[in-house]
This record gives C-alpha cells, structure tokens and sequence, in this order.
C-alpha cells in the first residue's frame, strides 16, 4: 500500500518516464510484428516458388467485416449450438468491440440490453466491472474461460476472443451467483494458422494504445500465441483522470491436431492511473438536500457543475497486477467423447486512494454567493488482495441410449477462493480515540480555486480475511428425442466452506452502555459457514425447423452468505440483520423463461425473442415490528429481443432491446415509528424498464466500411424507498434516460493495412453515465471523443 502524503491540486501531466515506457513497449511490438511479418513473407515467396498455395494470409477488409454472429459459446457445458440452447444468451465477438474501438469489459457490455453501471454506495466509489443486470447486482458473477474472476478491476479485451451474457440464474454452470446469470470472457489460444494482428491508436483525452497479437506455429502440432498491451490515457471530458495499461498474455498449444493436446497459458496486466471521485448532482432536475431545502424554500439556487471538475489530490491512485497461470489437456478418448482438466492459479492486487464527493454546504453568511459553497469529501482505499486456485475436470460424451441421442457434459470442480483487506482510512486523533481526522471540504464549483489539504490514508490496523473453498459435481444432458425434440436437464451439488478472520478496533459505546473495553483496542473476531447447494434447470426445445427453436426452460441458482467478497458477517448483535450473517439460509434465483431463436438468411442472421421472470428470494426485509427476517423477494419479468448477423451481403448487425418490470415483491415494511428505510412493493433500483441497443456495418467494394450505432438507457430510480422521510435523505432520485450515438469509418489501404475512425457521442449528448446510491454524485458520460487507429494483419 504507497502510504499518501498532503497535497495541493494541481494540473498532473504524463511523467517523462511513463510516456518512455509506453512508447518503448509500442516499439517493440511494431518491430516484432514487422520481424515476424518480413519473415512470413519470405517463407511465402518460397512456398509460391514451389507452387505451395499460402494459406495463412489475411486480408484487412475481411478481418475489420469478420461475421457478428457466433454459433456457440465456448464453455463444455454447452453442448448444443446457440440456436438449440434453451437460454438467453448473447455472445459480442472481438470483430464487434473492436469496430467500436470498446476496449473494456463495461464498455463491451453496450451490446446487450439490460445492463447498467453502478458508482457505489455507502460513501464508497466502485472501481472496475461494477454490473448491474435484469435487477441484480452481476459483479461477482464474471469468469474468464468459466472460471471465477475476482476483485474489483476494470477487464481489458486485448486477449479476449468473445463476451458471453448468460442471463437468468445459471447455478448449474458455475455454482453460486446472482440471479441475473453471469459474464464470461473467452480468451484467444494458440492455433496452428499463423497469423499477425495488431493496432496502433490514438484519441482525444491523451489517449495513446497499442495491442499485437502473434500466433505461431512452431511445427506441426505446436503453436505459440502471444498478445501485447500498452496503453496510456486520460478520460474524456474529465480532469486529471488517467488510464493506464499494460499487459502480456501467451499460449503455448502442445499437441494440436493430435487425440492429446494441451495449453499453457499465462496472463498478467498493471494498470495504474488516477481514479475518479465523481461529480456532485447538485443543479441537476432531481437534486434535493434537506439541509439546502431548509435553507430555500423556494428553490436551492444552484448551478450544475461543470463535469471536468476533479475534487481529488494528485497522490490518488489506482494500481491494479492481475496474474493466471493455466494448464489445460484435452484427451479425444474415442469418437464423440473428450475428456478436459483445467488447473489455474490467479491473483490479483489493487492499491486505491481516491476522493469521493458529498454533501453540499452553503454558509450561512453568505448563502446565495454560490463562489463560497463547499462540498464534502471522503478520502477512500483500498489495500486488497484476491487469489483463486482451482482444479476442473470435464467429461463430454455424445452416445445413444434407450432409442434417443444424449449430448452430456458432466465434471468435478475443486476450488479455493480468498480475499484480504488490510483496511485503510483517514488516521484517528490519537491511539485511544475513536474520532478519525477530519477531511476539510472543497469549494463546489472551483476546487482548484482555494487550496485544499488532503488527508493521508493509512492502514488502520483493522483486516478482514476471507476465503471459501467448494468442491461440487455436476452433469448436464441433451436427450434429442427426434428431430424435433429435445430436453435439457441439468445439476449441480457443492459443498462449500467459507471462513472469515477480522481485525477489529474497539470505539466509544453509546451510554447508558458501559465502555468496558478502552476504546483503540484490537479485538480479533471470526466466523464461519459450512454448508451444501443445489442447484438445477430444465429445458424443452422444440423444432418446427432445422435453422430454428421454440423453448422453455425453468433454472435455479443459490447465493450464500459472503459470497460476494468472502467477509461473513461477525457481529452477534447484527446476526439477524446483516444478509451475511452465517445464520441465514442462501438467497434462492430461479428464472422462467420461454422463447425462440431462429437462423434466417441462409444461417447468416440469428434472431432471438424471450420471455422471462426472474425471481430472488431470502432477502433481508423488516417486518411491521421492527425484527428483520430473511423474507424479502425481488422479482423482474420482462420481454428481450435480440438480432446479430449479416443481414444481407457486406451490411452485418448487433441488436438487442429489453423491457423490464421490477419489483420489490416483499420488502421492508412500515413500522409503528413510521419506518426509515420502507422497501415494500418498491421498484428494484437501477433497473431501466427499456434498454436499446444497435450497431450496424457496411462494407463497400472499394475498401470503405462505414458503421454505426445507438444505445437508449431508460430513466432509472437510485432508490427502492418508497415512503418520502427516507427518499427525503437522497439527493438525486431519478437517473434521467438518454440516447448516445456512435460512428465508424474504415479504410483498407492495402490488404494488410486500413484506417479507422471512430466517432463517439457524435451529437454531444451530456448525460449521467452512473450514480452513486446516495445519489450524490455521478460520473458523466463521456463527451464527444475521437479515435483514430491502424489496423494490421499479416
């Protein structure tokens, strides 16, 4: 953890030092492309001079129009096609996000509806993937090639093949999880074409980023595959923020070709740079603060804040080492039977100090001098460590039995799972107090204007350290009856154990109590829970033709205590209060859903259409005594539809809409006092009822493609409260719905080599990208930006 140190704000430029990193990095992968490449060359010269057809060369064009849509996703539990698959299931491949020039998973994540982003809650700033998908938080249901990702990090797509959304709860494939279902990164792996891939690309905000990808074969049944990152960027439209990257990921492909092969695949990425703190919602339509209200009864006078507005000191950061080593080995057994074990080792650092914004003031000498009002900040960390070690074995087996097909995927899985938290915090006043230093509030509108000393954040001799260890079974069939019918059925049994170790400081006790314990004492504190899951779904398909399906399907998933980040509740006294309390039964998913997908266009365009209700019970709710019981019950239904493909020769696309209900089905009821938090029969908060999504090419015979796209958010309550003394204490109620609109021009100047431009937010659009849940500040969506990149294969 880099210990802070007091500072002024000031104007923070890229370091000499970091631009020579970046640019050395970005030398060596243009230089190793054009090595590799000079040699490719020569070696097809020989091969033309024999009269060898080249096989391997790719042109640009092809690759920058490369087909939207995917047949399958990449996990063995998946046996069937898209198309037979009884599920939602939306799968963006690189060809996708990388017209988009989308190089994050968020910003991947545009391509299916449904999906929001989350700022925070409880005075904290979300760093990384923070998702929130049809109701439910999703951030801790993400894997890379199925198996669980952890910490809270922002994911690159530079070694990423495909993003699959499998929405709805899915126990059966990977064990505990929300009820939205969960996302999956498929990364790229060595294959015997040699091919060279890479890009070079440049943008408004400082934004500098390089990637290569190399495959190799290195003779006949071994390959190499090496992709490279280097990136060093602001952000658009915001001060001071930085983006910063670097990365490697290899595959070594041993045995290709043959009945045995086997992958060694290393990963490991640094991002660094400044985070952001938000920005105040004060000036905007549904900004409300009781204290200002007081004030003006009439109206609270404010202006907006101008979304460049950085609150933050210049020794704020964000460092992040993510590192996996896997080993995969398949074995063919006989025909239509493999059998996989996959072993990986990953762990993942992040180092965070950020400042956050709060709650407005405006002195009372001076009240509508809006040059004096000051806004409150809180400075945040993060000293957190996640590691996974997991060992999975899969078998897959196509047979007949009794008179029908079976298609089945079955396996064990051993997994270990751990985070640790070496707490930090503003330091306190003195060993035996239990009062922190206090951070001295900014001015609102100019910061920079009145210097503000920031606080150090130090650890603060609290840690929570948490791991969970599963071992579960699981099998899944596909029994086609006939040509028409087919029924899915799946299972999955665990036994999980989670453990808890705490760190805790003694502080003041409320009188009458008696303060037995001095207050600064460390006291230690730990929990555990052992316990087994079940998890199963069902699913008809019928078959009126071979390039089409009409399904139902019924799936169930189950989320224990602390199966967000490991950290059992300890308390006693909150035993029955806090959703992560050992005490309490596993909250319970389950998803009805019925649709139909067909393949139209010569198989070239798949068209998707489902109707869903997905259902969370266990929830802690308050009843209308004041007790808190795990009753309360989340339910969204709604309708999505979907459309990736070639709709007729040279013009592809990627569409999704949704339509979502959401509902507190029982939640915190009024109580005699009038109730401070009544959730009962409001609406899931950061659930937009209609999503929109869209984006579409067309490729020119002269080499020109052209693209576009849209996305619509609905407006989205930052609140399920429902009675107006608790609403009173958010400052921002409603998110407001927008449209942003997106363009692309490329250009292939010769076969290996084309342009690109991407034109983002091309009508400017201002809008709140995400909200913290107190709703007192936001991030701002990205202004109109630019990017302009080269694009080469070899």
């Amino acid at each position: 953890m880099r210990k802070t140190t007091s500072n002024f704000i000031v104007a923070k430029k890229h370091t000499v030092a970091k631009q020579l990193k970046v640019s050395a990095l970005s030398s060596v992968m243009l230089l190793a492309a054009g090595a590799m490449a000079a040699e490719d060359a020569k070696k097809d010269d020989q091969k033309a001079e024999s009269g060898n057809k080249l096989g391997t060369v790719k042109v640009n064009a092809d690759a920058i129009n490369a087909d939207f849509k995917a047949e399958k996703v990449s996990s063995d539990k998946f046996t069937q096609p898209l198309v037979d698959t009884p599920q939602t299931i939306v799968v963006v491949k690189k060809e996708l996000f990388q017209q988009q020039a989308a190089t994050s998973l968020s910003e991947t994540l545009r391509n299916t509806p449904g999906i929001t982003m989350l700022l925070g809650e409880n005075g904290n700033t979300a760093t990384g993937d923070s998702i929130f998908m049809r109701g439910f938080d999703t951030q801790g249901s993400i894997f890379v090639d199925g198996i669980r990702d952890l910490g809270a990090i922002s994911r690159d797509t530079f070694n990423t093949e495909q993003v699959e959304i499998a929405k709805g709860p899915a126990g059966v494939d990977n064990g505990r999880g929300a009820s939205s279902g969960y996302i999956n990164l498929s990364s790229k792996k060595a294959s015997l074409e040699d091919a060279i891939t890479g890009n070079v690309t440049l943008g408004t905000a400082d934004y500098k980023r390089s990637t290569l990808d190399v495959n190799k074969s290195l003779n006949e049944t071994t390959a190499l595959r090496v992709n490279l990152l280097a990136q060093d960027a602001g952000v658009d439209g915001r001060d001071e923020v930085e983006s910063n990257a670097w990365g490697i990921a290899t595959s070594l492909g041993l045995g290709l070709g043959t009945e045995t092969r086997t992958y060694l695949n290393f990963y490991h990425v640094e991002q660094s740079g400044v985070p952001d703190g938000g920005v105040s919602t004060i000036g905007h339509g549904d900004y409300r603060s009781t204290a200002l209200a007081a004030l003006f009864p009439g109206g609270i006078p404010a202006l907006k804040v101008d979304t460049e507005t950085f609150y933050g000191s210049t020794d704020d950061h964000n460092d992040v080492s993510a590192t996996m080593f896997t080993v995969r080995v398949e074995h063919d057994i006989a025909e239509g039977v493999t059998l996989r074990n996959t072993s990986r080792y990953g762990r993942s650092t992040q180092d965070l100090v950020l400042t956050g914004v709060n709650g407005v003031t405006a002195p009372g000498a001076s009240l509508t001098n809006l040059d004096t009002w000051t806004i409150a900040l809180s400075r945040q960390g993060r000293d957190q460590v996640n590691q996974i070690l997991t060992n999975q074995t899969n078998l897959l087996a196509t047979f007949d039995a009794g008179g029908v097909k079976h298609d089945l995927s079955t396996g064990v899985e051993f997994i270990y799972e751990s985070q640790f938290n070496d707490n930090v915090g503003l330091p306190y006043l003195a060993a035996d107090s239990a009062t922190r230093v206090t951070q001295a509030n900014a001015n609102l509108y100019n910061p920079r204007g009145t210097p503000v000393v920031y606080q150090p954040v130090v650890h603060d001799g609290t840690k929570t350290d948490g791991e969970t260890s599963t071992a579960a079974i699981y099998a899944l069939d596909t029994i086609s009856l006939n040509e028409q019918w087919q029924v899915s059925v799946g299972i999955r049994a665990e036994r999980f154990y989670t453990k808890t170790d705490q760190i805790l400081r003694q502080g003041a006790v409320t009188a009458p109590a008696v303060q037995t314990i001095p207050v600064g004492t460390y006291l230690g504190r730990d929990a555990s829970l052992e316990d087994n899951l079940i998890s199963w779904k069902v699913g008809g398909t019928y078959k009126p033709a071979e390039n089409g399906s009409i399904y139902v399907s019924y799936a169930t998933s189950q989320l224990p205590p602390g199966s967000s980040n490991f950290a059992l509740n300890t308390d006693p006294l909150t035993a029955s209060s806090n959703a992560n309390s050992p005490n309490l039964e596993p909250q319970k998913g389950t998803n009805q859903e019925l649709g139909t997908k067909w393949n139209v266009f010569d198989n070239k365009l798949a068209l998707t259409a489902a109707v869903f209700k997905s259902t969370n019970e266990n929830e802690i709710a308050v009843n209308g005594d004041g007790s808190s019981v795990a009753v309360g019950e989340r339910q969204v239904s709604g309708i999505e539809l979907g459309a990736a493909g070639i709709i007729m020769q040279n013009w592809q696309i990627s569409a999704g809409f949704a339509y979502m209900d959401p509902e507190i089905t029982r939640g915190n009821q009024s109580t005699a006092n009038g109730g401070a938090a009544q959730t009962d029969g409001g609406v899931i908060q950061w659930s937009p009822e209609y999503t929109f999504t869209l984006w579409n090419s067309y490729a020119f015979s002269n080499g020109l493609t052209l693209g576009g796209g849209a996305r619509y958010i609905d407006s989205v309550a930052s609140s399920s409260l429902t009675n107006e003394a608790a609403r009173a204490n958010r400052s921002m109620l409603i998110v407001p719905d927008y449209w942003v609109f997106d363009a692309m021009a490329a250009y292939a100047i010769s076969k290996n080599i084309s342009l690109q431009l991407n034109i983002l937010n091309i009508a400017d659009e201002a809008y709140i990208g995400s909200l913290n849940n107190s709703g007192a500040r936001y991030f701002p969506g990205a202004p109109r930006s630019f990017r302009l990149g080269a694009n080469f294969t070899f």
